[in-house]
C-alpha cells in the first residue's frame, strides 16, 4: 500500500484534501513531507499530512475522519 502526501485545508467545518504526490515506501515520504513543511508558505491551519492507505479514496476518508481526544499524561493533572 502506498503513503499519500496530502495538503489539508479546514473550510469551515470540513477539510478540502489536495493530493501532493505519493511514495510506495515510507521513508522518502516522510523525507518530502519533512521538507514540504519547511518548505511550503502554508496559511493558518493548513497542514502537511502522511497517510497510509489503499486508494485515495480511503486516504481522503481517513484523513476526513475526527480525531479522539489526546490522551492525558501524568502531567496534565
Amino acid at each position: 500500500m502506498p503513503y499519500y502526501i496530502y495538503r489539508v485545508t479546514p473550510v469551515g467545518p470540513i477539510r478540502q484534501l489536495a493530493k501532493i504526490t505519493q511514495f510506495e515506501a515510507f521513508k522518502e515520504a516522510s523525507t518530502e513531507a519533512k521538507r514540504l513543511r519547511r518548505e511550503s508558505e502554508l496559511a493558518p491551519g493548513e497542514q502537511i499530512k502522511t497517510i497510509f492507505a489503499s486508494n485515495e479514496l480511503q486516504a481522503e476518508e481517513l484523513l476526513n475522519e475526527p480525531r479522539g481526544e489526546e490522551p492525558l499524561t501524568g502531567e496534565d493533572y
